[in-house]
């Protein structure tokens, strides 16, 4: 893992001074580690969510891609941005979904009533969330960093203290702080 996360950053680094090829070749590194992150978040979902692991996986790729001229630290960085990539990509998902079940564009058929129901509400859970969480980022940042990280990235919590250069203890305390902050605002 170690000489891995040496070449995921060198491939960044190498990506960010213009040579596109490095992106293959960093894609092809992480490719597992994002499906992986991409699956977790495809668990958290409904059962008949229209967007399958891969799809997610190949957006990702797609916006990520854009985004040669970023610096990158490292490993770290780069899937902490790939979380946020993917939350965004989930978010924007659900946000058409409700808009189109609510009248806004042309209705899918669905076979059972109670289905329809159940996505609808799933749907502005994770809208719900994602604004909470927007909210939490404006008096907080930090801790939106660690919810984002942790939840939506899958780190650890040594992982999620590399990353932002704070302390375990920290990121434990202000993680419990978000979730409670969180659950209050969904939940309200």
């Amino acid at each position: 893992m170690v000489e891995s996360s040496k070449d995921i950053t060198g491939l960044l680094n190498e990506w960010s001074g213009g040579k596109q090829a490095s992106f293959d070749n960093l894609f092809a590194l992480v490719y597992d580690e994002l499906r992986m992150m991409a699956s977790g978040y495809m668990r958290r979902e409904r059962v008949d969510h229209t967007l399958q692991t891969t799809a997610l996986v190949n957006e990702a790729y797609l916006k990520l891609v854009s985004r040669s001229s970023a610096t990158w630290r490292n490993r770290l960085h780069f899937f902490a941005i790939a979380a946020t990539v993917m939350r965004h990509i989930l978010v924007d998902h659900a946000r058409a979904r409700a808009t189109a079940r609510r009248g806004g564009g042309e209705m899918e058929r669905v076979a059972l009533d109670e289905a329809a129901i159940i996505s609808v509400e799933r749907a502005s859970e994770l809208v719900a969330l994602d604004e909470a969480l927007k909210e939490l980022a404006r008096l907080d940042w930090r801790q939106a960093q660690i919810v984002e990280l942790r939840y939506f990235g899958g780190l650890t919590l040594k992982e999620t203290a590399e990353f932002l250069e704070i302390s375990p203890d920290n990121v434990s305390r202000d993680w419990n702080s978000a979730k409670a902050f969180l659950y209050q605002r969904i939940n309200s």
